[in-house]
């Protein structure tokens, strides 16, 4: 079963969520990473059970989530997480403010790799901090020169400070390796900067590529990672997610008030523990659909827009475009959206090194996504 060959794009116009409703009819939209897919049957079975059985009430604590992910975790990416070092949140943003809280003060420095999933700049200003930059090198991979004076920037004075880490790397869609995150995890205890990483996107890994869990490497003691089902099973609506703490970290976690686990949603914590427990063949054929998107879209990019470069997709279903060949400026993106009715990300939204770039969703049919390169090329025309 292909799940983004199940809905067709009529189907699709009847949703009511901000994907089909941000634009006009007329326009594709490419743009919000939600997958044109219908939820997996394990998952729909579980929230209907609980919803006709009356089982709607708050959820009790983290363990039931956290042994969920310990079971998956351990089967596809060889890691074991303590499920007692794990705390429910809400979502992974409001996680990442919660810990943020833990390991610095206001006005301490956060520091980011731009371009990077723009909610990451509103959220730390949101907790009172202020952006400390390490963009990304030429290449796309972490610049470990360039995080090393940042971290050296961030702790002056002898200010608290943390790195927040998107991993896998959104929009990128790059995988950071295991000797990358281990020389995180050593620039980390060097400085004294705690490391957050947002692993939403963990599950959505492409093969032959390996996920590497930055809390399994050496020095990655002290960090903690957020992990959420929302994204690999098509779940945002849904929401709940989870804090893990590091072995050195627990202490820190154990901090956390009572408080912001309430604010996770009970048939959350339900719908994300059958996802893991129980929709991982779904995972995967979902994974080989956004695998033969990535090889459709590369060969319609060289038919009708050769001049686009495009670093081929290791993890995630949301693809990178450098758009800077085609003399649009800054915002290409309003040039596809104006003329060819096709709604992207502009780059800009993503940091520095965004400008003249744009993000585009691959999880959609095969169909609507030559339609939307069809469009893009006839923009230009």
């Amino acid at each position: 079963m292909d799940p983004l060959r199940q809905l067709t794009l009529d189907q699709l116009r009847t949703r009511g969520s901000l994907k089909w409703r941000a634009y006009p009819s007329d326009v594709l939209p490419l743009f919000v990473a939600e997958m044109d897919a219908p939820v997996a049957e394990p998952v729909v079975r579980a929230i209907s059970d609980a919803v006709a059985s009356g089982d709607t009430g708050y959820p009790y604590g983290a363990v039931p989530y956290a042994e969920a992910l310990e079971r998956f975790a351990a089967e596809r990416w060889g890691w074991h997480l303590d499920p007692d070092a794990a705390a429910l949140v809400p979502d992974v943003m409001g996680g990442i403010v919660e810990v943020l809280g833990l390991t610095t003060d206001p006005g301490d420095a956060v520091i980011v790799n731009p371009p990077v999933y723009p909610p990451f700049f509103a959220y730390i200003e949101h907790a009172g901090r202020r952006v400390e930059e390490a963009p990304l090198g030429a290449d796309l991979r972490l610049d470990l020169d360039a995080i090393e004076a940042a971290m050296a920037r961030a702790v002056t004075g002898g200010r608290r400070a943390a790195y927040l880490l998107c991993s896998p790397h959104n929009p990128t869609g790059v995988l950071h390796t295991e000797a990358e995150l281990t020389a995180v995890a050593e620039l980390a205890s060097q400085y004294g900067v705690r490391v957050i990483v947002d692993e939403i996107h963990a599950p959505l890994v492409l093969a032959p590529h390996r996920f590497v869990p930055y809390l399994s490497v050496p020095g990655g003691e002290r960090g903690f990672a957020l992990h959420s089902a929302s994204k690999g099973w098509h779940l945002a609506g849904i929401k709940a997610a989870l804090a893990v703490a590091g072995a050195d970290a627990a202490d820190d976690l154990a901090r956390m008030p009572e408080v912001v686990w309430h604010g996770a949603s009970y048939l959350g914590v339900t719908a994300h523990v059958a996802a893991l427990d129980h929709a991982r063949g779904w995972l995967d054929d979902l994974l080989a659909s956004i695998g033969r998107n990535v090889d459709l879209f590369e060969g319609l990019l060289a038919e009708h827009l050769s001049a686009v470069r495009y670093r081929r997709n290791e993890a995630t279903y949301l693809a990178w475009l450098d758009l800077r060949a085609l003399g649009l400026g800054d915002d290409p993106a309003a040039t596809f959206l104006d003329r060819g009715r096709v709604a992207l990300v502009p780059g800009q939204e993503f940091g520095t090194g965004g400008a003249g770039h744009a993000r585009l969703n691959l999880a959609t049919s095969p169909e609507i996504l030559e339609e939307a390169v069809r469009r893009m090329a006839s923009a230009l025309a």
